[in-house]
């Protein structure tokens, strides 16, 4: 399958995946649409190279960041399923099931950094880059991790507005994506 057509068909999952939050601009998951499609491109970007040298440093990194990824996507979705008392009420029509959380989450992984799900993205957009990188995927990696950044920012704003107080003194003892440092 040639790279365009794979993009293409990716890109019409993603779409079809998005359909609800795209018809809502400015929400989070509006900018999380923009880091999969740029994390699909890094993904067909590097597939022609993908694993060919598992034991240089760029592709050890990789590796590692893919399955920091893996780690931080199950432990997230997990708590927020498990302990976010999802509901009808926190429904704006562009939320997943597991997002419509209507109790502050703070144990777990959540005590450590507020958007792990995120962070797993980003983890996966570096990981895709460091199979092989490239003056063309140095672009395409900063609009993901941009794109993730307001994702982030626009669910802050959301979580503020929903939980309040309680959210605002969650957000001075945690990181946004990497626990202890950012």
């Amino acid at each position: 399958m040639s790279d365009a057509i794979l993009f293409f068909a990716g890109s019409a999952i993603i779409v079809w995946w998005s359909r609800k939050p795209l018809s809502k601009p400015g929400s989070h998951d509006f900018y999380r649409f923009f880091a999969w499609e740029a994390i699909l491109g890094l993904i067909v970007l590097n597939r022609p190279v993908w694993g060919d040298d598992p034991y240089s440093p760029h592709q050890f990194a990789s590796w590692l960041l893919m399955l920091t990824s893996i780690a931080l996507v199950v432990l997230g979705v997990a708590t927020l399923k498990r302990d976010g008392a999802p509901g009808a009420q926190r429904d704006d029509g562009s939320f997943y099931e597991f997002e419509k959380t209507t109790q502050l989450v703070s144990h777990g992984i959540f005590a450590y950094i507020r958007h792990p799900m995120y962070a797993s993205l980003l983890a996966l957009a570096w990981g895709a880059y460091f199979q092989d990188p490239s003056l063309i995927g140095t672009p395409i990696l900063l609009v993901a991790s941009i794109a993730l950044w307001l994702t982030a920012t626009t669910d802050e704003k959301e979580c503020l507005t929903y939980f309040g107080q309680e959210y605002a003194d969650y957000m001075r003892r945690t990181k946004r994506f990497i626990p202890f440092l950012f």
